[in-house]
C-alpha cells in the first residue's frame, strides 16, 4: 500500500481527532445555534461527496451498459440505505439532544451510547474513503489521486465538527477533558479502519465497484436525513443549519471538481 494511500485514509480521522481537542480549549459547551450550524455544514459536505465523489462516478464506471448505466447506482444506493436502516436497528446508540435511545435495549451508559451513534455514522465515511482508494490503486477505473484526496478532504472537514459535537458535551456533563478527548477520538477509529479493510479486498471490490460506490452514497444518505438534518433543524427556528448545509455542499463540490 502506498504512502500516498495511507494518507488519504488517516486524513479523515485526523479531522475527527482535531475536532475532539477542541474539548482542551473551549471553556463552555457549544450553544445550540454552533452546533446546529455545524451539524448543517457536515450534511452538505457528505450530500455533495455523495453525488460527486460517488453517484457520479458509479455511473461512470458502468457507462458500458448503456441506457441501464443507472442500474448499479440505484442498486447500489438501496443496499446502502437498508445496510444503514439494519446498523440503525442491531447497534444501540443515542442522538445528540435526545432522551430515548434506538437500537436494543441495553444498559450502556449515555456517554457509551452517544459516542456509538456517532461512530455508527461513521462507518459509511470510512467505507466510501476505502472505495474510492481501492478504485485508484487498482489504476484502471478512472478514479485518480486527486479525486480521492478531496474526498478524503471533504470528510476530514466535516468531521472537524462532529469530533466538537461529540466530546464538548461530555466534558459538560461531568467528564474529564482527557476522558472526553479520547472518546472523541475513539469514535472516528472506525474510519480509517474500515477503509483499510476495504483496501484489503481490492481485488474482490473492483469487478463492483460502481455498486460499492453508491453503497457507501446511499449509506452517507441515510444519515443525513435520518440524523444530520432532523438535528440542524430542532428547537428554536433558525436558517442557521440551512445556510450552513448551502455552505457544506458548495465546498466540497468545489474540492471534488477541483481536484478531481
Amino acid at each position: 500500500m502506498s504512502w500516498d494511500v495511507i494518507q488519504g485514509l488517516l486524513i479523515p480521522f485526523l479531522g475527527t481527532a482535531l475536532g475532539a481537542g477542541c474539548v482542551l480549549f473551549v471553556k463552555n459547551q457549544l450553544n445550540a445555534a454552533i452546533q446546529r450550524a455545524l451539524t448543517g455544514f457536515a450534511a452538505g459536505v457528505m450530500v455533495a461527496a455523495s453525488i460527486w465523489s460517488l453517484l457520479i462516478p458509479a455511473m461512470e464506471q458502468s457507462e458500458n451498459m448503456g441506457l441501464f448505466a443507472f442500474v448499479p447506482a440505484a442498486v447500489g444506493f438501496w443496499l446502502g440505505i437498508l445496510l444503514l436502516l439494519l446498523l440503525d436497528k442491531i447497534i444501540p446508540h443515542l442522538h445528540q439532544n435526545s432522551e430515548e435511545p434506538e437500537g436494543p435495549k441495553v444498559s450502556f451508559k449515555k456517554t457509551t451510547m452517544l459516542v456509538l451513534a456517532v461512530t455508527l455514522h461513521n462507518i459509511p465515511e470510512g467505507m466510501a474513503v476505502g472505495v474510492v482508494y481501492a478504485g485508484y490503486a487498482s489504476g484502471n477505473t478512472g478514479l485518480t489521486l486527486a479525486g480521492a484526496m478531496a474526498l478524503s478532504i471533504g470528510i476530514a472537514i466535516q468531521n472537524f465538527p462532529e469530533g466538537a459535537i461529540i466530546s464538548m458535551p461530555l466534558k459538560a456533563e461531568g467528564m474529564k477533558k482527557s476522558k472526553a478527548l479520547t472518546l472523541g477520538v475513539l469514535s472516528g477509529v472506525v474510519e480509517p479502519i474500515a477503509a483499510f479493510l476495504t483496501i484489503l479486498a481490492a481485488r474482490f471490490v473492483i469487478p463492483i465497484l460502481p455498486y460499492l460506490l453508491s453503497l457507501a452514497a446511499g449509506a452517507m444518505m441515510y444519515v443525513v436525513v435520518e440524523e444530520l438534518i432532523p438535528e440542524m433543524s430542532e428547537g428554536e427556528h433558525s436558517n442557521i443549519g440551512t445556510i450552513m448545509f448551502a455552505l457544506g455542499f458548495t465546498v466540497m463540490m468545489v474540492l471534488d471538481v477541483a481536484l478531481g
